[in-house]
């Protein structure tokens, strides 16, 4: 298992990199300023109905599903599954496309009110969205693919795919003078990667296990039985996308550069996100709902309170740095061009208010698979929906006096609630036991964590202050805090847990 979780935390890693790049390109390019907003709508829109149907409620039900028919009635029969809910999933995503195309400028009244208050601003953004819609068809077929590669133990391309999004946005960027505008170029940038991630994905696929075909429309047991799961798994699914929703929302009513930030705080908040909580829980699904097949359930147990063990060990540095030093990371990465040291700090303190829930952010998706990969994909929804009454009721009651910041921490405290709810969902299905050893580490985890934050904050104020006078001294005080808090963190764990704790850890 460790292996595959570093294949694809390894691809995520070098697609967060290159977002980086990209993102640097961006700042430079758009600023923080209303043609920079309307974009992050535009993009906002595809991604939020992506992380719900595609990589959300559909993978959740689908990989599942799709290893169940797999290991119980062997690959004919799952190739024929796999055809019916292509037929199924193609159609719907065209519908839902044509549905978006033609009724896009009531959709943006919904979805982005507070344009409404500027013409040109919302044609833009309506514009904009109506190029980058047609990427969420490519990208929930590219699921679709990703998923049956993944139950074939084969992750290294649907990993990697992510990377021609950052790509072929830097490509557009660098010829915006040849299109109408810089947000132009970036959302034709969003629309031709779904093309080229398609293609990857669709390549492998066809090499290794042939590609889904249109099949004759059949409700057989899996299909309904994936349609059960599909249900509960979208309403699941939904918690941390209606949050981001309600942040869209909510943000266009505050002054200009709010969705701008909170764009750039999420984009860095992404980062453990991806490689770690994502990557790490893609391995975990199709890894319990094997040896759940296989009748293992000690094994599965196993697999996810080890899934827990390396999600902390790689959080903790992100969640501390986040924490205590966002705004000398943002003014390093982001603070040049277009994007101003103001803007900077106002990322930074959104990022710190995100950081808050980093670690139910990357726990979340190995503490739901437990119950994903048993095919039940309800429970986890009585948990969503508690997380989403609290994260939109304090979005209310904090937006006014934090504006973006009081959004970010209403995330946090929303997926806190998430978290902790799935846990005693688990812990009193018997699915999970929280031992006094886990418990223990959890402890040891908090204090490494304090630990590093203490260091980060004396590197940030004695370092920075040494290297002030300098050329790029935000650039070479982030490497200093890289530096130095990885001698830190090592140190930290090696005192507190052991060598031999982390030589099981990775031998498993």
């Amino acid at each position: 298992m460790l292996g595959r979780i570093f294949t694809v935390g390894g691809y995520t890693l070098l697609s967060r990199l290159t977002g980086f790049a990209r993102d640097i390109m961006l700042a430079a390019i758009l600023g923080a300023g209303p043609v920079a907003d309307a974009f992050f709508v535009a993009l906002r829109l595809p991604n939020h109905f992506r992380a719900i149907f595609a990589e959300g409620a559909f993978n959740a039900a689908w990989v599942p599903a799709y290893a169940h028919v797999h290991g119980e009635k062997g690959e004919a029969s799952a190739k024929l599954f796999a055809d019916r809910i292509f037929t199924l999933l193609l159609a719907s995503q065209l519908v839902l496309l044509v549905v978006a195309l033609l009724f896009m400028p009531q959709a943006m009244s919904i979805l982005a009110p507070g344009f409404s208050e500027d013409a040109e601003q919302r044609k833009l953004a309506i514009e904009l969205t109506r190029i980058t819609f047609p990427y969420l068809l490519l990208i929930t077929l590219v699921t679709l693919y990703g998923g049956m590669l993944n139950v074939m133990q084969r992750f290294a391309s649907a990993a990697a795919a992510s990377i021609f999004l950052n790509v072929s946005m830097m490509m557009t960027l660098a010829l915006a003078a040849w299109f109408p505008s810089a947000g132009h170029a970036a959302a034709w940038g969003v629309l031709i990667s779904g093309f080229l991630q398609y293609f990857l994905l669709a390549g492998d696929l066809a090499r290794h296990g042939g590609l889904p075909r249109f099949a004759p429309l059949r409700l057989d047991e899996d299909v309904r039985g994936f349609f059960r799961a599909l249900g509960p798994a979208t309403l699941g699914s939904m918690g941390t996308q209606v949050a981001l929703f309600a942040d869209t929302i909510i943000a266009t009513f505050l002054p200009a550069g709010a969705l701008s930030a909170l764009y750039y705080a999420d984009r860095l908040n992404q980062l453990p996100i991806g490689v770690i909580g994502i990557a790490i829980g893609t391995v975990l699904l199709p890894e319990m709902s094997r040896r759940i097949t296989a009748n293992d359930h000690d094994g599965a147990m196993k697999a996810q309170r080890r899934a827990f063990d390396f999600t902390l060990l790689f959080s903790v540095p992100f969640v501390a740095a986040f924490i205590t030093v966002p705004e000398a990371i943002m003014r390093a990465l982001f603070a040049r061009g277009a994007f101003s040291k103001a803007d900077a700090a106002a990322a930074g303190a959104t990022l710190a208010a995100y950081a808050i829930g980093l670690i139910p952010f990357v726990l979340i998706r190995s503490a739901v698979a437990t119950f994903y990969a048993r095919k039940d994909t309800a429970t986890p929804v009585r948990a969503s929906l508690t997380g989403i009454a609290v994260n939109v009721a304090l979005k209310v009651a904090l937006m006014g006096s934090l504006a973006q910041i009081g959004l970010a921490l209403a995330t946090a405290v929303g997926v806190w609630t998430n978290l902790l709810l799935v846990l005693f969902f688990a812990v009193r299905r018997g699915f999970l036991v929280l031992d006094r050893a886990w418990l223990l580490s959890l402890v040891k985890f908090l204090v490494t964590g304090i630990i590093l934050a203490a260091a980060f904050w004396l590197i940030a104020r004695f370092g920075g202050a040494y290297l002030a006078s300098m050329h790029f001294h935000d650039e070479l005080t982030l490497v200093l805090l890289a530096v130095g808090g990885t001698i830190v963190y090592a140190l930290a764990i090696l005192v507190l847990f052991g060598r031999r704790w982390l030589v099981s850890l990775v031998r498993g």
